[in-house]
């Protein structure tokens, strides 16, 4: 048997294999990117309740004042409302 097609399939496997973990991973972040373009946007509410949480730890964290967080989300509540 020639020694040179004994090595070759090695090489060819190997690329083969990368190939479709590449494919495979294309596929995955494809099918997630559709899940999130796809999935229904977060109600007025329902986005309010989150910027408010989140200001909520960012103050216990020490990260912002408790009067920024009041004047970030009347901004945030005013984008949010308009939008809807």
């Amino acid at each position: 048997m020639n020694r040179k097609a004994v090595r070759s399939v090695p090489s060819s496997s190997a690329q083969a294999a990368a190939s479709l973990s590449a494919a495979a991973s294309s596929m995955a972040a494809a099918a997630l990117a559709a899940s999130i373009i796809l999935s229904p946007a977060a109600g007025a509410s329902a986005r309010l309740d989150g910027v408010q949480a989140d200001l909520t730890r960012a103050v216990q964290l020490n990260q912002v004042t408790a009067e920024q967080a009041a004047k970030f989300e009347a901004k945030m509540a005013d984008r949010i409302l308009g939008e809807a």
